[in-house]
């Protein structure tokens, strides 16, 4: 971002939370703390070398002078903490540092029970687990049970305890968006004041942070509206929107997406720019829905195929054929819907998971980001490095869609839906078990993308690893359609972030 926008303040205001974190590298837990609170608020970006100064530091003590959080007298909450940010940032940390807090029987301890701060602080830590890992999985079924418990047990108290009121609105947040899964700065101006760390008061570093938050909140929404506005003029100009009234517009949404996964202000390029393919891809979805005929769509298809035929290298040619196959998938899908036939759930998912355009969002966001540009294989990550993890995020969004409705408000089209392909092909199972078994499959896909960011652990990546969760992140806020088939959520996301 331009050294205008910033301001001398603000710089000011991060090179003094970056000497605090840097003094607080000595002080063990405390700094995982530190470095916590500076994710949930998004401001990772800012401080990526002294955050790995911390992080080896404890790496170091764990693997080779057994002196880290993870020993036997360490806490429920540490040796959480301590596993979820190493994971985070591509340390290896074996889940079987919580056999700690389990008895002779293979069970969590009776006392472990009692400790909500470590029950919380597991939970966010489960959120991090690759398949197959069968102690994280117990760990998180134990930590909400109790939770839950907790939280029934203690509905009689909620007016009478203002601390306890305060832990119930904590422990709900946790349950309903852990932060591994949920989009950083994500109310952040409020998170300071009621996040499980800040409300206590107690560190520090916390009062530099809040201010750096509360500056960060008041200049993010200034450049976020120039941007936006930017986004519209293009829009306007290009005349689509009259072209093809059926077609939705809106920009907002577009550039929400684009806002969302790159929330570092010095990337307001990156930003404008990838919004622009974001756009195409719904245009491109309503043209197919909306418009041609089958025939119209065919040649459709092949002008494009034929277009991408003339770039013969390069990675413009990357951003073409992600947009080609695009169109073949939305082709598949509108012959289904032509001739009223319905593919398997297998079928419909391998091609649904093109349909959502995550790889000509994912592709474009690569280059944006300077990736793939260099020759030493030991130097860059290539973009076909990143093939499961892609795979992974459309999956998790065509899945998270068709739990809702896959209808846009105001749109006379037709989509198909996963649930309906699986009822079809087992016939015995109800809506209800239907909608589970897709909220089970969501589960092991976050568990996949886990593991492929663990793998794509080049340093090089880093932006592009946090830009791709952060577009996972916000697939709840995108398809939490209401009975009315409205997004709420995402409509206050919106308001909160761009015109409050």
């Amino acid at each position: 971002m331009q050294e205008t926008v910033l301001g001398s303040d603000y710089k000011q205001k991060v090179e003094e939370v970056r000497q605090l974190l840097l003094e607080s590298k000595d002080n063990g837990t405390d700094s995982l703390v530190f470095v916590d609170d500076i994710q949930r608020v998004g401001f990772d970006d800012y401080f990526e070398e002294e955050i790995e100064i911390i992080l080896r530091q404890q790496y170091n003590y764990y693997s080779y002078n057994c002196r880290s959080a993870t020993s036997t007298t360490a806490c429920l909450h540490d040796v959480s903490l301590f596993f979820r940010l190493l994971r985070q940032h591509g340390y290896y940390v074996s889940a079987d540092v919580f056999n700690n807090f389990k008895g002779k029987d293979g069970k969590f301890l009776e006392e472990v029970k009692q400790d909500i701060r470590g029950l919380m602080a597991l939970y966010e830590a489960a959120q991090l687990s690759f398949n197959g890992e069968t102690i994280i999985d117990e760990a998180q079924d134990f930590s909400r049970l109790h939770l839950t418990a907790y939280l029934h047990d203690q509905n009689e108290n909620e007016n009478e305890n203002e601390n306890l009121c305060c832990d119930q609105e904590a422990i709900r947040n946790t349950l309903r968006h852990p932060q591994h899964k949920t989009m950083p700065r994500l109310s952040s101006a409020k998170s300071l004041w009621h996040g499980d760390h800040l409300v206590k008061g107690s560190k520090v570093w916390e009062k530099s942070l809040r201010e750096l938050v509360h500056m960060d909140f008041l200049s993010a929404k200034s450049l976020h509206q120039e941007e936006l506005l930017q986004i519209s003029k293009w829009w306007k100009d290009l005349g689509l929107g009259e072209k093809l009234p059926k077609a939705r517009n809106q920009a907002v949404k577009w550039y929400t997406w684009s806002m969302a996964s790159m929330n570092d202000p010095r990337l307001s390029f990156q930003r404008i720019e990838l919004t622009k393919p974001i756009a195409f891809i719904y245009l491109i979805d309503d043209i197919f829905d909306l418009y041609g005929t089958i025939h119209e769509l065919t040649l459709f298809t092949q002008a494009i195929n034929r277009y991408v035929l003339t770039y013969e290298d390069g990675n413009i040619l990357y951003l073409y054929k992600s947009v080609a196959s695009l169109c073949e998938a939305f082709l598949v899908e509108a012959r289904w819907f032509a001739t009223g036939e319905l593919p398997t759930a297998q079928e419909y998912l391998k091609n649904g998971k093109v349909t959502t355009g995550v790889h000509v969002v994912l592709v474009h966001l690569f280059f944006l980001l300077g990736l793939g540009g260099g020759t030493d294989d030991h130097e860059i990550v290539n973009w076909n490095h990143t093939s499961k993890l892609t795979s992974s995020i459309a999956t998790i969004l065509r899945l998270w869609d068709d739990l809702g409705s896959s209808k846009d408000e105001q749109q006379d089209g037709q989509d198909g839906s996963y649930i309906t392909c699986y009822m079809t092909d087992e016939p015995n199972v109800s809506a209800e078990q239907a909608r589970q078994h897709v909220v089970n499959m969501i589960s092991i896909e976050w568990r996949n993308l886990n593991q492929e960011c663990f793998r794509l652990n080049h340093f090089s990546a880093a932006c592009f690893k946090r830009s791709s969760l952060n577009l996972a992140r916000m697939v709840p806020l995108m398809y939490a359609y209401d009975e009315n088939q409205r997004l709420p959520l995402l409509q206050e996301y919106m308001r909160s972030t761009l015109f409050d």
